[in-house]
């Protein structure tokens, strides 16, 4: 089979094909961990309702869309509705880190969300009088409340 490929010079095509799957793979796995690690630097902000900036603190999708501003070059938009709506939906089993998560916290769907980090963690600026944090997706109150995943891809496109 080998030399079957080698005649037709496929085999040069193949190892053309798995070189460029695994930079890419490699590029995106590199893009999410930046991500990820530059939303827990923002660890400790605390949260402003209709905030989006570091300085002032975040409220929920505004920190959501800051991270993916600085990080990844793509502007989400303001809303967490929003941002649901322009997401490719994934399944719960599927997330990686750097997937969005929403959640039902005010009775109506979409109404927060976080960034997942992994081990069935994300993060978040949940709500007045907290900060930016860390929370595992596994404690009862986001397990009930829990609305659904979506992975941000590059042709997201800003509706403000």
């Amino acid at each position: 089979m080998t030399h079957f490929l080698a005649n037709k010079g496929l085999l040069n095509q193949l190892q053309g094909v798995r070189e460029t799957v695994t930079t890419t793979a490699q590029d995106v796995a590199g893009r999410t961990s930046e991500l990820v690690m530059h939303a827990m630097g923002f660890l400790g902000v605390p949260y402003k309702r209709g905030g989006s900036n570091a300085e002032t603190g975040f409220d929920c999708s505004g920190f959501v869309r800051a991270i993916y501003q600085q990080t990844a070059g793509l502007l989400l938009p303001r809303k967490a509705d929003q941002q649901a709506a322009t997401t490719e939906v994934i399944d719960k089993r599927d997330l990686q880190p750097g997937d969005l998560v929403f959640f039902n916290t005010m009775r109506r769907t979409f109404s927060h969300v976080g960034i997942y980090v992994g081990d069935g963690k994300f993060i978040h600026s949940p709500r007045s009088g907290s900060e930016v944090r860390v929370e595992d997706m596994g404690q009862s109150y986001w397990l009930r409340r829990f609305d659904g995943a979506r992975r941000v891809t590059p042709t997201v496109q800003a509706q403000q």
